[in-house]
């Protein structure tokens, strides 16, 4: 395990009970690090794993196994009392804006509960707090006497946001933070975020299905499939020269300015396999374009492949 990372990942596994007694493998054996300042983007299709994976590292549902080590600590070793006090570090930011935020409370009351709730500070400190995270976030001072319905999609995820940086956290898990609000907000947002990474200091775990909005924030990105991580590597890498067929895949879906129909796209057939009883194998071969008969035998290891810079899960390229 990387004991100059942040935090650092391994084997984590998360499975929920299916039909007929069998386990749905959510999240199977991810292994990864995040450096301090870091962005990794965890991208992929819908029901990959992704969101199980960012409330797993969280412990805000329990894995089933795997080592999660924070900033010096074991957090799967944790007593409840434990991660309380180690949620200081670690904070999340919801994919819907207005389902995470309570509507009965003001917005004041809202980004200052964290504040009680580890009991930090004085009233009037706490007061002064919230004013400076509305600011932060880019909203008014008089915005804290408000209710969350009163605000737009983009004004709830800042007041999200705010909330999430109240405790002056180390990490933040952004869990699709932008795909419910307009594209033109969007892009304000993911600016936010970004201008706060730098400011602060923060590391994130930014998930997302969107590969263009993965890449405005991200360092490195690690390409989920079916549970697994089967690319990670730099953005830029990544991005330019993808070698998983899958991830090449998720790539030809995004509009380029001037490619016109001329770009070749790679379109998918069928559906994600049930995870409740996934392929042998490698579980993207079921749809690869590109599928070897070892391919349907033997998982490939997630390793550096000769001449990349990235990790992949492939039996097209042999093991550096």
């Amino acid at each position: 395990m990387d004991n100059t990372a942040l935090i650092a990942v391994e084997g984590l596994t998360k499975t929920y009970p299916g039909a007929n007694g069998a386990r749905v493998k959510a999240v199977s054996e991810v292994s990864f690090a995040i450096a301090p300042g870091e962005v990794l983007g965890v991208v992929g299709e819908s029901g990959c794993g992704k969101s199980t994976l960012g409330r797993a590292l969280l412990r805000l549902i329990e894995p089933d196994g795997g080592a999660i080590r924070f900033d010096g600590k074991d957090l799967m070793t944790l007593s409840k009392s434990g991660m309380k006090a180690a949620r200081r570090d670690l904070q999340i930011v919801f994919q819907d804006p207005f389902g995470s935020l309570n509507p009965r409370h003001t917005v004041g009351g809202i980004i200052g509960e964290p504040l009680v709730v580890h009991g930090i500070g004085t009233s009037d400190s706490r007061r002064a707090r919230v004013a400076e995270l509305l600011g932060l976030v880019g909203l008014p001072e008089d915005a804290g006497k408000r209710f969350p319905h009163e605000f737009s999609g983009g004004q709830r995820q800042r007041i999200a946001i705010a909330r999430a940086l109240a405790l002056e956290p180390k990490l933040i898990v952004a869990d699709e933070a932008v795909s419910a609000l307009d594209v033109s907000i969007q892009s304000q947002i993911i600016n936010l975020i970004a201008d706060l990474r730098r400011r602060l200091g923060l590391s994130i775990l930014f998930i997302s299905h969107d590969l263009s909005v993965i890449r405005h924030v991200s360092d490195r990105i690690a390409v989920m499939y079916l549970g697994r991580i089967v690319e990670i590597g730099p953005a830029e890498a990544i991005m330019e020269s993808p070698r998983h067929p899958y991830t090449q895949a998720l790539l030809s879906a995004i509009p380029r300015p001037g490619e016109g129909r001329a770009r070749q796209r790679t379109v998918l057939k069928g559906e994600l396999p049930d995870p409740a009883n996934p392929p042998t194998g490698c579980a993207f071969h079921t749809r690869c374009p590109m599928a070897m008969p070892v391919c349907s035998a033997d998982r490939p290891a997630l390793v550096r492949r000769e001449g990349g810079v990235a990790d992949v899960a492939c039996h097209l390229y042999e093991a550096a």
